[in-house]
């Protein structure tokens, strides 16, 4: 009875080489899967990761110098706020800060309860397959900002 159970089944499967199959994909499709995509077949590695690596330096080294600016400012201008506020030039109502803090709060909860919009989904999406289809460049670019922000 075991026997035929079990059957005959020579002769009805196809034997699959999987050495010769990973030799001939990507290493980044063997990662990431088939949805790799477009500047992973147009450019090699090298020059993905040299393309990324440059603009994600320049993004980072721009960022920083940027970002040292608008602090300078906020900061500068805070102070001078501070001043005049101490020295008289400037009256604050405390009282309609208050309120209007109070007002601001309550539109945070109301927007709080909601759920994440359809419109921050999709582009979040769009932001994982983008990373997906492009890695290399995208791993490129991180590590380049990474020392744009360093340097």
């Amino acid at each position: 009875m075991a026997a035929s159970s079990q059957g005959n089944f020579e002769g009805k499967f196809e034997a699959l080489d999987l050495a010769e199959f990973a030799k001939k994909q990507p290493w980044w499709r063997k990662l990431f899967g088939q949805e790799s995509g477009p500047s992973a077949e147009k450019y090699s590695v090298a020059t993905q990761l040299l393309i990324g690596g440059v603009t994600g330096w320049c993004t980072g080294f721009i960022f920083q110098k940027v970002g040292k600016l608008a602090a300078t400012a906020v900061g500068g201008g805070f102070f001078l706020l501070q001043l005049a506020n101490h020295t008289g030039y400037i009256k604050v109502d405390w009282q309609r800060v208050e309120t209007d803090m109070k007002k601001a709060k309550e539109q945070l909860k109301i927007r709080k309860s909601n759920q994440i919009t359809t419109e921050v989904k999709s582009k979040a999406e769009e932001v994982v397959s983008f990373v997906k289809k492009n890695v290399v460049v995208t791993g490129g670019f991180f590590g380049g900002f990474l020392l744009g922000m360093a340097s």
